[in-house]
Order: C-alpha cells, then structure tokens, then sequence
C-alpha cells in the first residue's frame, strides 16, 4: 500500500519514523458528464482571465493570495517550505487524553500507522497507550496545512486521525427543545433502544442505494426500464403512546439486524470488459 505521509512520530526524546497509509478508499461509481444532444463528454479547461481565454499549461500556474483588488502575492512550494519548522516536518505528541473525550465531530480523516525503524518503541508506545487507553494529541504540516492530529491504537494497531479545529466547528443550529417528557414514554422508549441494542457489526451493512445503480446501469445497457423498488407498508401513526407500542412489539425478540435485500445478494459475474 502506498503511503500518504513519511516522516517521524514522537512523544518527548522518542523519536520513530513512520508512514501513513489511507484507511479508506473510494468505492463511488463514476459517472461522466456529456452534452445532452451528441452524448459527447465535458471538458474542463484552465483559462487566464484577463489572457482572451487562451488555456493554461498546469507548468504554468502558480498560487497568488489577493490583498487588494486585483493585486496578488505569488507563493511556490518553496516558500511554503520555508514556513515550516522542524516540529511541523514530523509529528510531535504534545498530550494524552483519554479517547472518550473526543468529540466525534472533530474526526476528519483516518489513516493507518506504520514504522519504518526503531520498532522496540513503536511497540512499546503502542502497548503503553492501549493499556491506559489514551489518545495522543499531536499537531503537524501536511502539505500546506496545519493539522490537529489524534493517535490511538486498537487491538495493536496504531491508527490516526486528522481532526478539525475548533474554530472548524460550525454552531449547531438545532433549537433547544423544551418538551415535558411522560414517564411512560420514556419508559417505553428504553425498551425499544435495549430490544434493538446489539453489537457493532459494520460488515452487516451495505451500500444498497449502489447496488440498485449498478442494476439500474445493466437495465439500460440492455435496454430495459430502470424498476423502482417497493416500498413495503408504510404505517402512520399520529399518537406517539401507540406508535412506541407498535414500535415496541414489531422488535421484542432480539437486536434488529439489516434485512438482506436483492442488493445484498451476491452479484452475478460480469464479463472482463465490464
């Protein structure tokens, strides 16, 4: 697996060099853009403003930050470099915090830690950390930004996650709500969370909505209409009392597990040039 960053992580006098890898990866299905009329594909093209159109070579471009209207600072990769520390060119653990309080709003991008030298404190601070279950926070340059950085492990393995700012954070615009809760409600509630409650198991889920693409594309190739999927009874209920109820009765039993739907179903194989 290629790597998305080589440098160094450290946590006081301890220095190891590492690699980041990307923990995900796309699965999108791409779609092109075409003219309505001919079907023929969309191209964009870079063009000077103030040059009568004429397209731009990407050699040819360069940063420029305006200060005043239509007046600009021209900054290269070069400069950029030189604004960076010998702290920002690697990755300093500046605290430890407990893992639980991280806000999940502040996750951002996840990548996975690999050592590419003194192994022995690699594995002494992964240990360390998942004993005490700590998080370390960290803050470094990638590219040309600043990144605040959080560092973990789980079952072993050492992960990290570039995180928000806090002034990233957008206010939430949700009202405060001032409802008056019965008793009962509530109760009936609780039942429902602890008769759905069950382990985590993301292998259960899957990309249903991509799958009907999918089928949808093999419908047009041969010329079929794309069929809408049912919807199933959708029942109504304005009384809040008898929708918990029903609620409550359609799921005693055991944790609700995703049903498998004709999406889920193995896909056929499709031919090498597919």
């Amino acid at each position: 697996m290629a790597y998305s960053y080589k440098g160094s992580l450290s946590f006081g006098l301890v220095y190891i060099p590492i690699t980041l890898h990307s923990s995900v990866r796309t699965n999108e299905i791409s779609f092109n853009l075409l003219d309505k009329k001919t079907l023929s594909r969309i191209q964009y093209k870079k063009t000077c403003v103030d040059c009568g159109g004429r397209e731009i070579k990407q050699d040819d471009i360069v940063k420029g930050f305006e200060y005043e209207d239509g007046k600009y600072v021209v900054f290269n990769e070069s400069d950029f470099e030189k604004l960076k520390t010998p702290k920002d060119k690697n990755i300093t653990i500046e605290r430890f915090v407990d893992i639980s309080e991280i806000d999940p709003i502040y996750f951002d991008q996840p990548f996975y830690v690999n050592p590419t030298g003194a192994e022995r404190a690699f594995a002494l601070l992964v240990k360390a950390m998942e004993e005490e279950n700590k998080a370390g926070i960290a803050k470094t340059v990638l590219g040309t930004k600043e990144k605040l950085i959080a560092i973990r492990v789980k079952n072993g393995k050492m992960l990290l996650s570039t995180l928000f700012f806090k002034e990233e954070i957008q206010p939430n615009p949700a009202k405060t709500i001032n409802e008056t809760i019965k008793d009962a409600e509530l109760k009936m509630a609780k039942a429902i969370i602890q008769s759905m409650s069950g382990p985590f198991e993301p292998e259960l889920y899957k990309d249903e909505y991509k799958e009907r693409v999918k089928q949808a594309i093999e419908a047009k190739i041969a010329g079929k209409e794309i069929a809408q999927p049912s919807q199933g009874n959708v029942h109504k209920v304005s009384d809040l009392m008898e929708a918990l109820q029903m609620t409550l009765k359609n799921t005693t039993g055991a944790a609700q597990k995703p049903q498998k739907s004709i999406a889920q179903k193995k896909p056929r194989k499709r031919a090498a040039s597919e």
